[in-house]
């Protein structure tokens, strides 16, 4: 029996210019057989809704929180299997959503009474997880906000539950446009294992303007959080940390991950109970390395796909919607598809109408081309929708306008950056990904002026696809195009081979943007808050394993300009 699936079996790592078979070998601090995923019945669960964390107190003008890290178990496999050992924020993976209003402050204190073994297998030859260090240490990431350095999560900001102070009260401002953020670990060292291990929350900013657009809301409005996970006989979580690299560790980081069960809200391949009008579905990608790609199939018609809109990226909502999802009839994209890479959100509105009661349709994950690890019947399935009765009118709206996105100009940069990812081989004979050939400990190279606006060209040189996620900003993206590698390696010199690549559907404000391999990528942000921050890869195995690097906004003169 194969434990993996043979889609597992097809994907290769190259290393020392060698092509080398990716297969799953069991750590041996796994001590429970794989469970192997076609064993696990599908859409026999409802999908969990992640309930609205409550204030601990409350003012018209700001609110404050309590958020306690711990471990316990809950039934993310289906009845009739053993439940799971995860991490959680308040007792729950995913954590509670905390819900936000724009320009009104937010404190969290985020308290970390967490063990002091981890549940998955360690490396301890990644920096800042050396044997020396505790093995449970957390620090919280509020992914996607303009906030003050010392309540960012630095990733060496950590904290164990045997400190004196075992905890951190962070204050968020809100200042910035409506918008699905997310909080979650962001550890040096073991960021790919906290996270796995549940580490992750929803955080919505709204404001009046939003509101008013009459956008289905409520009970309509509804969080997908999509991962993937893999789990042993015994109901406890899989973590590959066997290198195919045979100089490399035990346990070791690998260079790409993908788990084999697709997990929705803390669910295995849930359904959701849908009404025939317009749902809201906030998306957000919390895998550790796996990209969704995502189309909506009616059962009674395979050969179609539905047509619906996406009206917001990370940082909020576009100009107007753009229609996605659509399929021709030979089976191939006929417009936009909605794709998210790890730590990318998408704001979408499906319209249910047409479809009657007792109707069922599959939200599926379609292969996309460079990323190896997918299979039809197991990580191409994600949700079931089965359309129930009407419980009344639907008099939500999709407005043919939603509101004007704050663009900046590329005229008013000072600055424009070729920030180069590339990779190279570690001592392990292991491929390791860098950032401008700098690893993280480095001296700062990235410095912009306060109250400036840079460009950044993202120059991939690899052969993998990265998403890359700059903390502090949100930023437009300008362009993306392929480009020469071997021009570029030898001269330095940036010629284009390829058409622009950028849909309508990411033209919104961006915190994560997708470099696939060979192109340039180039955005545009303004940096207005002093000092360090962090711009890394958010395949979590890449930036714990040196994809990951600090800068610093730094005082200019009067005007803002050094």
């Amino acid at each position: 029996m194969s434990t993996r699936r043979e889609f597992l079996k097809a994907g290769i790592i190259t290393a020392g210019g060698l092509a080398i078979p990716w297969t799953w070998t069991r750590a041996d601090s796994h001590t429970s057989p794989p469970l192997d995923p076609t064993l696990i019945p599908k859409y026999v669960d409802p999908m969990p809704i992640p309930a609205v964390l409550k204030p601990q107190g409350k003012s018209v003008n700001s609110a404050a929180y309590k958020v306690t890290m711990t471990e316990f178990q809950q039934q993310v496999l289906p009845a009739g299997f053993p439940a799971t050992t995860v991490w959680g924020y308040e007792g729950s993976y995913p954590g509670p959503t905390i819900e936000a209003r724009r320009s009104k402050p937010v404190s969290v204190k985020w308290i970390n009474e967490l063990p002091n073994r981890h549940i998955l297998p360690i490396d301890t030859t990644l920096h800042g997880s050396e044997p020396w260090q505790p093995e449970v240490r957390t620090v919280v990431h509020l992914h996607g906000a303009h906030t003050k350095p010392q309540f960012d999560g630095y990733p060496e900001d950590w904290y164990t539950s045997n400190q004196r102070k075992n905890f951190a009260v962070f204050t968020y401002k809100n200042d910035q446009e409506p918008a699905a953020l997310w909080y979650h670990d962001h550890v040096v060292g073991n960021t790919r294992l906290n996270v796995y291990a549940g580490l992750a929350g929803l955080y919505n900013i709204r404001d009046d303007v939003e509101d008013a657009l009459n956008l289905p809301s409520g009970d309509y409005e509804i969080p997908l959080v999509l991962q993937d996970r893999s789990f042993t006989e015994d109901g406890s979580l899989f973590y590959q940390s066997v290198s195919p690299i045979p100089t490399a560790p035990v346990p070791s980081v690998i260079p790409i991950f993908a788990a084999d069960t697709i997990v929705v809200n803390g669910k295995t391949w849930p359904y959701l109970e849908v009404e025939p009008r317009k749902y809201r579905f906030r998306v957000l990608n919390g895998a550790n390395g796996r990209p969704f790609r995502l189309q909506i199939i009616p059962d009674a018609a395979p050969g179609t796909s539905l047509p619906f809109h996406q009206i917001g990226t990370d940082g909020g909502l576009l100009d107007a919607p753009v229609m996605v999802g659509r399929r021709g009839a030979d089976g191939n994209p006929a417009g936009p598809q909605v794709t998210v890479a790890p730590a990318e959100r998408a704001d979408l509105v499906v319209d249910f109408s047409g479809f009657a009661p007792g109707d069922e349709l599959t939200l599926e994950n379609i292969r996309i081309p460079d990323f190896p690890f997918w299979d039809e019947a197991t990580t191409g399935k994600v949700l079931k929708f089965r359309v129930v009765e009407s419980s009344g009118p639907d008099t939500s709206v999709l407005p043919a306008a939603l509101r004007p996105v704050p663009r900046l100009d590329p005229a008013d940069a000072v600055m424009t950056r070729n920030l180069t990812l590339d990779r190279v081989t570690d001592e392990y004979g292991r491929p390791k990904f860098l950032l401008n050939k700098a690893k993280w400990m480095d001296p700062v190279t990235e410095t912009p002026r306060l109250n400036t606006t840079e460009i950044w060209n993202f120059i991939n040189t690899t052969p993998n696809g990265h998403p890359m996620h700059v903390h502090l900003v949100t930023f437009g993206v300008l362009s993306r195009r392929r480009f020469d590698v071997d021009i570029f390696n030898a001269t330095g010199e940036i010629v284009y081979t390829g058409p622009e690549q950028l849909p309508p559907n990411e033209n919104g404000l961006r915190d994560m943007v997708r470099v696939p391999a060979g192109t340039v990528v180039q955005i545009i942000a303004h940096f207005d808050m002093p000092g360090r921050f962090v711009w890394h890869c958010h395949l979590l195995d890449h930036e714990d394993h040196e994809m990951m690097r600090p800068f610093e906004v730094v005082p200019g003169n009067k005007r803002g300009q050094g």
